[in-house]
């Protein structure tokens, strides 16, 4: 049984596409929702959602996570695992929700990740039926890379963004994960957010915006 995730949502009422915000580990929905300031206006008719991850951060109890991470939390690894698994679920059960409640088809439909949330949206969307518009994931890392090409169900478009100065999350995972995607079949974009740390700089914010009007149209 999944868990319902709670989300705020900018935009019209009318929207013809959707992009869904997964945030980092220790935040909240609420801390990426506010982009849907500045790429509103260039992306006219989108509605923006950005859930709350199901569990409480065990490093921030006024945070939020998808999974425990052993090394930081003190959590075990089959803790991590079995969190990571049901919060697949609900994010899948999300997507579908969104899509449902806008009427749109998957194919008007975008996710952007930033750290875990980029773990899990790299995770979810390539195990759906029908691909999404595309996937933007920044300053995160492909988890279990090993095992994607056996499960992979869809190939939407990929746009990697990564800080070259982060400190919370290896500079040299974004070329894994490029890697790791690119021998599963996907076709990957790669930017790098120069003099960055764990963040979104303004021109990985400008990538960002240029793929997500390039796949929605």
């Amino acid at each position: 049984m999944t868990r319902d995730l709670q989300s705020g949502r900018r935009g019209p009422q009318d929207a013809t596409s959707a992009v869904v915000f997964l945030h980092g580990y220790g935040a909240d929905g609420a801390d990426l929702l506010g982009l849907a300031e500045p790429l509103g206006p260039m992306l006219p008719g989108t509605a923006f959602y950005a859930p709350d991850a199901p569990e409480a951060c065990r490093n921030n109890p006024f945070g939020r996570q998808w999974f425990p991470i052993p090394w930081m939390d003190g959590s075990t690894e089959a803790d991590a695992r079995a969190s990571l698994n049901a919060s697949a679920a609900d994010v899948n059960a999300f997507l579908d929700t969104v899509l449902a409640a806008e009427g749109l088809t998957p194919d008007r439909l975008a996710v952007v990740g930033f750290s875990q949330g980029t773990m899990m949206a790299l995770h979810v969307v390539p195990r759906r039926a029908q691909p999404v518009a595309g996937i933007v994931g920044f300053s995160g890392r492909l988890l279990a890379p090993e095992l994607l090409a056996g499960e992979v169900r869809s190939r939407p478009p990929i746009l990697l963004l990564h800080g070259d100065q982060d400190p919370v999350v290896p500079f040299a995972d974004m070329a894994a994960a490029e890697t790791g995607l690119r021998d599963a079949g996907f076709n990957v974009g790669a930017h790098v957010m120069r003099g960055t740390g764990h963040g979104i700089s303004p021109d990985g914010l400008g990538a960002a915006l240029a793929f997500l009007k390039a796949v929605m149209g």
